[in-house]
């Protein structure tokens, strides 16, 4: 299929998902412990428990920002949405076990109420984006690295805009290329050779033809220093309630810049408290459909690092792992399209009861 058979499927089915969604959110206060359907019709049981996740708040409806609150009854959708499959940003964030905040599957199946099934929740952006480093060139002040950009949805290619951050320590600068035909950009990008350490390389990718769909990338290099630690070696992030909360791995670790990005803008970001190895840092509620990325770039003794986190804390999955289940487990599975902050995301849940 071409790149525009793709994104012209990609815009009806956004359109289709619309329309289904609002004529559903009649259902939205589905109580799952009505849901107690035979076992004969498990497919209608387990789409009623899919609606009932992403349509219901949960009780309390505010526990996302709740830091140390287990939900009495669970469900992502925000509080006060007017329209259905909004999800809440911090609900959906402490889903991801790399955040400090998150909830255990136990915790989420005790909150879920139905004790004859189990499930996984999964959730990513629309499209993928992948980038690789293709080339290097050192020059006699800056030194020049090209990289390679795709855009994907499956096997299939999309046709996006691309919006480009190189950060090393504090350095900052922006860049914006787009795709081809076939899915593929070229990204240039020059960085002084004055400066040195982990580089980050944050691309963003916006669908041609509706915009609030964005994919993400970070890429992490080092410039005039060696292959950099992998992400959260230095520091743990976890964003909830527009509060980035850090907690440092060793101590006198130096921050030089903490930020916020977004397709079409970045921000420093103001600190809110510090502790020993710990500090908070304020998210600015930023009207961009689009992912935040947040980065904290720092010094341990000779290391530069940087570390980054995004919010929603996406891609995620949580529960129980159904494709490497036994054979006496009947899977059922469903996808849905959601907006968290005006993006859309995908969502697939699977569900599992005695065959």
């Amino acid at each position: 299929m071409p790149a525009s058979s793709i994104d012209t499927f990609l815009a009806s089915s956004i359109m289709i998902i619309l329309v289904l969604a609002a004529m559903a959110n009649a259902t939205s206060t589905l109580n799952p412990s009505l849901s107690i359907l035979s076992h004969e019709n498990d497919a209608e049981r387990f789409q009623q428990l899919a609606r009932h996740v992403l349509l219901a708040p949960g009780f309390p409806h505010n526990w996302g920002c709740l830091a140390n609150v287990n939900p009495d009854s669970f469900g992502l959708s925000e509080s006060d949405s007017f329209l259905p499959y909004q999800l809440d940003i911090d609900k959906v964030s402490r889903l991801n076990k790399d955040n400090f905040f998150s909830l255990t599957y136990p915790q989420l199946l005790q909150s879920f109420g139905v004790k004859d099934v189990v499930f996984n929740i999964a959730i990513k952006t629309v499209f993928s984006l992948s980038v690789n480093m293709t080339s290097s060139s050192i020059g006699a002040n800056e030194t020049t690295y090209e990289f390679e950009a795709w855009a994907t949805k499956g096997d299939l290619p999309v046709s996006a805009y691309l919006h480009v951050y190189i950060v090393v320590k504090n350095y900052v600068k922006s860049y914006v290329s787009s795709t081809s035909s076939i899915g593929k950009a070229s990204i240039i990008i020059t960085i002084p050779n004055s400066l040195n350490g982990t580089a980050l390389l944050v691309t963003f990718a916006k669908h041609k033809s509706v915009s609030p769909m964005v994919a993400f990338n970070v890429y992490a290099f080092g410039h005039n220093s060696p292959t950099p630690w992998p992400n959260k070696t230095f520091a743990r992030l976890s964003p909830l309630n527009y509060i980035l909360n850090a907690t440092f791995t060793y101590p006198n670790e130096e921050v030089l810049k903490t930020l916020v990005f977004t397709y079409d803008y970045n921000f420093g970001l103001i600190e809110n408290s510090e502790g020993t190895q710990t500090a908070e840092y304020c998210i600015p509620r930023i009207l961009d459909p689009s992912p935040m990325l947040l980065v904290i770039t720092g010094l341990n003794d000779s290391s530069s690092f940087a570390e980054w986190s995004s919010y929603p804390q996406v891609p995620l999955e949580t529960g129980v792992d159904l494709d490497a289940s036994d054979c006496g487990v009947k899977i059922f599975s469903t996808s849905h399209l959601v907006t968290i902050n005006s993006a859309f995301y995908e969502v697939v849940t699977k569900w599992g009861s005695p065959a």
